[in-house]
């Protein structure tokens, strides 16, 4: 066991952890089991790799004009900040992720996530020298790992970075699944079902325009999802505590966010106040609500599928894949577990929305010290969107069966498709035979030759599909 103190006391090590003292206290501050997403860590590397190539550049500029041995203020060795970059990439690969003990759920605006990478930084740059954990002297989590660097401008930047490569695959997911429901709708675009208002029948539709649906809702979330690029893009990295950049090279708060564009190929920005995106987090809010937006067309989609494909409806309209046991003690049951997970997820989003809404409006003056939550539901919001699109592609709408044939029977027998039949004939005509189908339980055919109300060969050019789908009528045709 190896001894590490603080101004709080002492605490004893396993001398092969990588983290130290002040994850070490976290992790008994807050007793929350929520795993920390590794993609907010491997993010966290990114810019701590960026802050010591931009230190280095730094280094060398000012060596150029001064003796760095003479200068007031210390800059870290070159060697030193080089092993440390090396090892902020491993981080960023989701090396020694074992040794991030810091939970999810947790107090102090982020300070304990940075200081556990900060331990482990410095103890992996040390290990890598030949010393071993624990030698501050050599390498310190403060002095060099920190070097011009706060937890106010590195934990929000390393979140945005997580988030904005989150974002480009759910982007991805979103148009993947839109893909695979285009497909279905073109597929059946002249298949006929009841189309219902109310959960109740109600007029003649086809399972083309029902999929067309989802189809452009689908299209409108990715449309959505791609502008939130521009909602966060923008970061504080180089405004240190407050965004007044106090404490850090007027260089390096110029060039380390183009260093950080450069290693991770995103088109991230620096602030042009620094102080604002400190200390507003409005951007997060505004993401989100395109989040929730996606979400609601998702839990709408599959509850429609649900009911289409229910027992309690007679003479369903399609069956969803069997894709697992449904009963302990039933045997042969199916359940609908795709969409209940889908709906189930939409819910877990509604509820970090409003998580999300309040924390960000907890933020006092200069910091919002609830980022850690924050950043927890904002990506957990967006992996969790991420898995429903591809379970819907791959385990749901890939393996649809639409009953064409029982839908379109089913649909000459509902009083429903009467509707179509009021341009021609009235709507109390209409409304009689209507009623003649559910006395006489036959279809429009049979109830229109039993009233006859109009001749053979026209009621059924009026419900065939082609002239039932087409878009309105026209005087002319009537």
């Amino acid at each position: 066991m190896r001894k590490e103190n603080d101004f709080l006391g002492e605490v004893k090590l396993p001398d092969d952890a990588l983290y130290g003292i002040n994850a070490y206290r976290a992790q008994h501050n807050f007793p929350d089991t929520t795993p920390f997403h590794k993609e907010w860590y491997k993010a966290i590397g990114l810019v701590k790799e960026a802050c010591y190539n931009t230190a280095i550049k730094f280094r060398k500029r000012a060596s150029k004009k001064i003796d760095i041995d003479k200068l007031p203020v210390a800059i870290p060795a070159e060697d030193i900040l080089k092993v440390m970059a090396t090892q902020a990439g491993l981080v960023a690969s989701g090396e020694y992720f074992n040794h991030f003990i810091v939970p999810a759920i947790q107090g102090g605006a982020g300070t304990s996530i940075n200081l556990n990478v900060n331990e482990i930084i410095a103890n992996a740059s040390l290990q890598a020298i030949d010393k071993k954990p624990g030698n501050y002297t050599v390498i310190d989590p403060f002095e060099h790992a920190n070097i011009y660097q706060s937890t106010n401008d590195v934990i929000p930047t390393a979140l945005k970075i997580a988030v904005l490569e989150l974002l480009q695959i759910l982007e991805e997911s979103i148009n993947d699944l839109r893909k695979t429901i285009e497909k279905i709708e073109s597929e059946n675009r002249h298949a006929m079902r009841i189309g219902y208002t109310q959960l109740q029948e109600a007029v003649p539709s086809s399972f083309g325009i029902l999929f067309s649906t989802y189809n452009e809702a689908l299209s409108r979330d990715w449309w959505r999802v791609s502008k939130c690029f521009e909602r966060i893009k923008t970061v504080n990295m180089g405004g240190g505590a407050t965004g007044t950049a106090m404490s850090i090279p007027r260089f390096f708060v110029m060039e380390v966010v183009s260093e950080l564009q450069r290693i991770t190929k995103l088109p991230i920005t620096r602030s042009e106040n620094l102080s604002d995106t400190t200390n507003n987090l409005d951007s997060f809010v505004e993401i989100h609500a395109i989040l929730k937006s996606h979400a609601v067309n998702i839990e709408k989609m599959v509850n429609d599928i649900r009911l289409l494909a229910a027992d309690v409806i007679t003479d369903k309209a399609l069956d969803i894949p069997q894709v697992q046991t449904g009963s302990s003690i039933m045997p042969g049951k199916v359940n609908p577990v795709i969409p209940e997970f889908a709906v189930s997820s939409a819910h877990k989003i509604y509820s970090n929305d409003m998580l999300i809404s309040s924390l960000c409006a907890q933020g006092n003056f200069e910091l919002n010290a609830y980022i850690p939550t924050i950043g927890h539901a904002v990506i957990e919001s967006i992996k969790l969107l991420i898995a429903v699109n591809r379970t819907l592609k791959e385990r749901l709408f890939s393996g649809l069966i639409i009953r064409k044939e029982a839908s379109e029977k089913k649909l000459y027998h509902s009083a429903s498709i009467t509707t179509a039949l009021i341009p021609y004939i009235g709507y109390k005509k209409a409304s009689d035979i209507a009623f003649t189908m559910r006395e006489n339980s036959c279809d429009i055919f049979e109830a229109n030759k039993i009233k006859k109300a109009l001749e053979e060969d026209k009621i059924k050019e009026i419900l065939s599909s082609q002239n039932l789908l087409k878009l309105g009528f026209s005087i002319f045709e009537v």
